[in-house]
This record gives C-alpha cells, structure tokens and sequence, in this order.
C-alpha cells in the first residue's frame, strides 16, 4: 500500500527564521497524526464502497427451472444496481440441498448470494442428517416472490370443487392417485395436507421431478396434483387439465374465477412455493442491508412485478429481520406436517 509521506520543507538560505519550539513541535503532532486520519478516511471509503468485487450468486436448481428464471432475473438487476458482475452458478442435486450447503460453508463476506426456496425448509424434518439449518446457518436477505400451486384434476375425473374431489375420494377411498415431484416436496406436503385435513385417502405416486409427473397426468395416469401456475397454466388454458382451486389463502390475480383450498371448507389452509435472497452466516450487515435494500427497490419496479406474475408468482420483498421470521415460521409448519403425515425419503 503507498503510504502518504509529507516531509517538512526544506528552508532556503532566504528563509524566515526557525519557529520556535512550541510551533515546531505543533507541526511535528500534525505530521503524525495525518496517515492516521488517512487511514480511517480509507476504511470510511470501503465500507461505503460495497460492493467492489464480482458477487457469485448461487441457485441450487437446474437452468430454466422456475428457481434458476427468477434468480437470473434478480442476478441482472442486482449487476445493474451495483456496477459488478452479478455471476449466476447453478449447483443442482438432491432437491437443492447440494447448492444450499454450499452457500451455508462459503465464505462470510457478503460476496456469495444465494437462492433458498421452500424445499430447504421441509428437507431438514425429512432427511435428519442434512448438513445446513434454514434458520441458524444462513444471514437472510429477503423474500422475494410466492409461488402458488393450483389444485389440478384430469378432465375425465367428475369434480369442479375441491368439495367435489374429498367427497369423490370418501365414497372411493385408496381408489385416486396424485402425483408429486418426489417425496418432501410442496406439491407432496400441499396434498398431504388437505388428505389429512379433509379425512380422504388418495394414493401418492412420487416422480423425479414436475415435468414427468405432469407428462403422466395430461395422459390420464394420474388423476390429481398440485403444481406451479407457471408450469400447468398452459394445459389449463387448453383444456387438458382442469383447475379447481389456488393453494394460498387469496386467489391469485390472473385466475380470479379459480377459489382457494380455503373457501372450500379446508380452514387455514394456505401454502405454495416461495424464492428468497440469503448470504452465508455471519455476512457483513452492510451487505445484508444493501442487497435487502436494492432487490426491494427492484421489486416494486412495474416490470419486474409484471413479469414475476406472468411466471405465476407474487412479488413481495421484506426486511432481513422480516425474512428470518418467516424462514422459521415456514421450518416448524413443514415439520410439523411431516411427521403428522409421517413422511419419509423415498
């Protein structure tokens, strides 16, 4: 580091004459007391200066998925807020849980930033050995859309209500099937969830993912599921899936005709898929505090809450206090509904 060095002037021959002491040693205290300020000046720069380096910017899904889409739309706004490069890295495998313990044992530095989903708050009541907590091992950000899930039924099946469905699955108990996209999954715990509560039982059929669990569905393999609005919407807008209710506890804004799972008799009922921001544990709180900052700011942006919509979602954004809370209020309601279900890894 180059070291700011002022050395006293040297007197020429015309010079005044020396100060006196007093004055020389008043000089001398200056002097000494300039790297100083220098250097807190410097340090005042920096931590006004964040952020001045590349951000990684973690999603632990595949591309093209829904959590991968919004990631990279927050990536984009986030480079353009902080004149870095916002760098996308997807770290897929084992339902997210790969790329999230990495976020958990990266660096504290407020340069690593990471997407985290529902599914890491339902994984640690499944999988007891899972190495990340939702709640202790991570610095959230904010929440930064809802995801809801619609109640979707093939044509051939007789029901438009979800009072319709419970009542067809009483008077044929064991006889339904519904499809999820693997076991301890949302679209697995929102079924469950209304099984237990509505006292019906319908058979699960876990796949390897969404895409193949619709696949079967469209084809009349599987008669019900949840799944995301931006991945069944086109099948219903064509006819080949019907859907007969919302999974959140207001309908959402483009079905306006389609009733939540709670004015179907199901009280309380009021879940789906979510995206947040979160840094590893212990990241500086001025990173914490910007990055809340800038993506609630990008979140009441018209463009981007129209486009988050048009993917299914709702925009939201909260405080970093806000989003812990949430983090786990979300962890105890899972927990709770796996071991009520009794639901285990498959």
């Amino acid at each position: 580091m180059t070291r700011l060095c002022i050395a006293p002037t040297t007197p020429s021959r015309r010079a005044t004459p020396p100060r006196a002491g007093g004055e020389r040693i008043l000089l001398w205290a200056r002097m000494a007391l300039l790297p100083v300020l220098v250097m807190a000046g410097a340090g005042a720069a920096g931590a006004q200066g964040y952020p001045a380096k590349p951000v990684r910017f973690i999603v632990p899904f595949p591309p093209g998925g829904p959590t991968d889409i919004l990631g990279r739309v927050v990536a984009t706004r986030l480079a353009e807020a902080w004149a870095v490069p916002v760098v996308p890295d997807n770290r897929p495998g084992a339902g997210g849980n790969i790329g999230t313990e990495q976020c958990a044992r990266s660096p504290a530095d407020g340069y690593t930033v990471c997407m985290l989903s529902i599914a890491q708050t339902i994984s640690p009541s499944i999988y007891p050995k899972l190495a990340f907590d939702p709640v202790r091992d991570f610095a959230h950000v904010t929440l930064l859309a809802t995801l809801p899930s619609l109640l979707v039924v093939h044509p051939s099946l007789p029901v438009r209500s979800v009072r319709e469905l419970t009542a067809l699955a009483k008077a044929r108990p064991g006889a339904l099937s519904y499809a999820s996209g693997g076991a301890g999954t949302s679209t697995q715990l929102l079924m469950e969830w209304l099984k237990l509560e509505a006292g019906v039982s319908i058979v699960h059929v876990p796949y390897k993912g969404s895409g193949p669990a619709l696949v079967d569905q469209i084809s009349g393999q599987i008669e019900v599921a949840f799944t995301t609005i931006i991945a069944v919407l086109p099948h219903i807008q064509s006819g080949r899936l019907r859907a007969i209710a919302v999974s959140t506890r207001e309908r959402f804004p483009t079905l306006p005709a389609v009733p939540a799972v709670a004015e179907s008799g199901i009280k309380g009922f009021d879940g789906g898929s979510w995206q947040g921001i979160v840094m590893p544990a212990g990241s500086p709180r001025e990173a914490v505090n910007r990055a809340s900052r800038d993506l609630m700011n990008m979140l009441r942006l018209p463009d981007t809450r129209e486009r988050i919509l048009a993917m299914g979602g709702l925009t939201l954004g909260n405080s970093p206090e806000e989003f812990a809370a949430f983090v786990t209020a979300e962890f105890a309601k899972w927990a709770k509904l796996v071991k009520a279900a009794g639901i285990r890894p498959e």
